[in-house]
């Protein structure tokens, strides 16, 4: 039992509920607050539990390729980001044994991950495992392909690219076809209850290393059924033209939400950082009241200490209520 107590813990902070439940204003997760999307919740609400899936997901899979234009092949299946994140670094490991490299600042399961796997992380070239945000969270912000793209494993974390309020991607398709592309729809689609992820895996002749013995592990790897039934229709309504012209209609409406809440920041005297997604960081200035003061009346914001960013808030964008909401407990302190 000592010996279990000196174990080093994964840093898991998430934004969202705790153990006095959902906050009534929300600013601490990423997910779409214009949701959540018709489509999907009619599609859940038709779903029949009883029955196990197709344990290869067949149809599924030829929806994804078809909607990225890429063999069935290269769709892998995941029971969420986070589980994706877990098993890619456990088999890098086997594959290509060595470090991981991390951004600056970054979702902590990249680190936990490597962590589990005894692998350690690093932002040098030394890597044999990479992670990239496209937009990355907690800052919100691209970062370039890297140079050398087609020699060193590379991991695309693209789930707040569906949420992007402005500027274009950095990554050309070309590079897109040299790494795993990683997507959860459930952030978009204002449904972050539900789980549910796949990856898009490199085009072999994209990278300098075996993407088949990779794919191949990765399924070795994959528990059985990793996607409930209503996962499966989530994903099955995400490529649907109504659910990506909600979504167009819903980035609309979050770019105004967002416009908003920078001006209501700056007002109050808050340093806002730039960024894309429908998200920010911001330090907040001296005297107002702290993450946890906040929550008890009712606001709850992320604080960044555990991405690196000490001194600063993660905010979503959302409604004006909730922005006021925001105005009236920083005055109550």
């Amino acid at each position: 039992m000592d010996r279990l107590r000196t174990l080093p813990e994964p840093d898991r902070v998430h934004g969202g509920p705790d153990r006095h439940g959902p906050a009534p204003w929300d600013f601490s997760t990423c997910a779409n607050a214009a949701g959540p999307c018709p489509a999907a919740v009619s599609a859940l609400q038709r779903v029949d539990p009883t029955r196990y899936p197709d344990p290869g997901y067949h149809a599924l899979r030829e929806r994804l390729a078809d909607w990225h234009r890429v063999e069935p092949a290269r769709i892998v299946l995941a029971a969420s980001a986070s589980e994706f994140i877990q098993r890619v670094t456990v088999v890098g490991a086997r594959l290509a044994p060595g470090a991981v490299a991390l951004p600056a600042h970054a979702y902590g399961d990249y680190a936990a991950a490597a962590r589990a796997a005894g692998r350690g992380v690093t932002t040098g070239s030394d890597a044999t495992l990479r992670w990239i945000g496209e937009p990355s969270s907690p800052l919100g912000q691209d970062a370039p392909p890297p140079r050398d793209l087609a020699r060193v494993p590379t991991v695309l974390d693209s789930v707040y690219a569906p949420l992007r309020l402005g500027g274009a991607s950095r990554w050309s398709a070309a590079d897109r076809h040299a790494a795993f592309v990683l997507h959860s729809p459930n952030k978009a689609l204002g449904l972050c209850g539900l789980r549910g992820a796949y990856v898009v895996a490199p085009a072999p002749e994209a990278v300098d290393w075996d993407v088949g013995a990779w794919v191949a592990a990765l399924a070795a790897a994959e528990p059985s059924w990793p996607l409930g039934a209503h996962a499966v229709a989530m994903l099955e309504t995400w490529v649907e033209p109504a659910t990506q012209r909600w979504l167009a209609g819903a980035r609309l409406t979050l770019g105004e939400w967002m416009a908003g809440l920078r001006l209501a920041l700056e007002q109050l005297g808050f340093e806002a950082e730039p960024g894309v997604a429908n998200f920010l960081c911001a330090r907040p200035p001296a005297g107002v009241p702290d993450a946890a003061a906040l929550r008890a009346h009712g606001v709850a914001v992320r604080d960044t200490t555990s991405f690196g960013l000490p001194g600063r808030w993660r905010l979503s964008a959302q409604p004006p209520a909730a922005v006021e909401a925001l105005r009236v407990a920083l005055r109550r302190g």
